[in-house]
């Protein structure tokens, strides 16, 4: 009995430090300030956090259970597309905070070049992932 509680306790704890992490990398970022700043959208900001919530807590689920979802090849696309623009934000606002771009284009001396250096990295990207999809899984 001790050690089911040891285990709830330890979970627990875990869970809530991995999800504080997480919030606080989102904060970080400032995605969702970007967001609502790009979009113009200020009046539905509680939509925006609450929809990472609730995102959060069904990629848990879904993490968590047995479930599968039978679905049409249509709805995986959109499902993949929407975890790609996810990554992408998370990717794009963590090379802005970090401003890897300004200082790698003075390095390289290539500072009239920096569209063409984010359309490298883009296009590296979607390459890169259409070879792991296509050759390794199955």
């Amino acid at each position: 009995m001790i050690s089911y509680a040891v285990e709830i306790i330890v979970g627990l704890s875990a869970g809530l430090a991995v999800g504080s992490g997480f919030v606080a990398f989102l904060t970080v970022l400032g995605i969702i300030p970007r967001l609502v700043q790009l979009s113009k959208s200020g009046k539905l900001i509680r939509i925006y956090e609450w929809s990472v919530i609730l995102g959060a807590m069904f990629g848990i689920w879904v993490t968590f259970s047995d479930y599968t979802f039978q679905t049409p090849v249509f709805v995986e696309v959109y499902w993949g597309l929407l975890h790609g623009i996810f990554i992408g934000m998370l990717a794009a606002a963590l090379t802005e905070v970090l401003n890897v771009f300004p200082i790698l284009a003075k390095r390289l001396h290539v500072d009239n070049f920096i569209p063409l250096l984010v359309l490298a990295i883009v296009f590296g990207k979607i390459l890169g992932s259409l070879f792991q999809w296509i050759f390794f899984v199955n």
